[in-house]
């Protein structure tokens, strides 16, 4: 089962807004140009699915947007490989599990009270490793691999 990417978002820095793009070039082994992991050594890009953050919503009550969860790449639907090891491709580029992103108190500022623990797994997104280089844009589709 495959989905698209709805959007895209980077932040040059920690603490810094994330910003929306129409596409970001991605570099096995380094990372998302743009993004403030770019050159980590395994957290590359981080994804998370638009129906895990509609039930978010549910539990705060209001709207979460994707761009204030700091997440990299935001699919229209799950299900997102979350176990390491696991991988899926978007564009043609090739991603591999490092493990559940766990979220943190910023997104209680951005996002307001309670958005941390209504984020928590499974509805906070998977962090990922790139094996493989390319352009991801938005409409892209991505399927899981393994």
């Amino acid at each position: 089962m495959s989905s698209r990417v709805h959007a895209i978002h980077v932040a040059p820095g920690r603490k810094i807004p994330t910003r929306s793009v129409a596409s970001v070039e991605a570099e096995a082994g380094v990372g998302l140009v743009g993004d403030r992991y770019h050159g980590s050594r395994h957290r590359h890009v981080t994804v998370q699915a638009l129906d895990d953050l509609e039930a978010a919503a549910e539990v705060l009550g209001r709207p979460v947007d994707p761009g204030l969860t700091r997440r990299n790449i935001t699919l229209d639907h799950g299900p997102i490989p979350t176990r390491p090891g696991e991988r899926m491709t978007i564009a043609g580029v090739e991603l591999e599990v490092v493990r559940i992103a766990a979220p943190c108190r910023l997104l209680d500022d951005w996002l307001g009270p309670g958005a941390m623990q209504a984020l928590r797994s499974p509805r906070g997104g998977t962090v990922f490793r790139l094996l493989s280089s390319g352009t991801i844009r938005v409409g892209d589709e991505a399927v899981a691999t393994s």
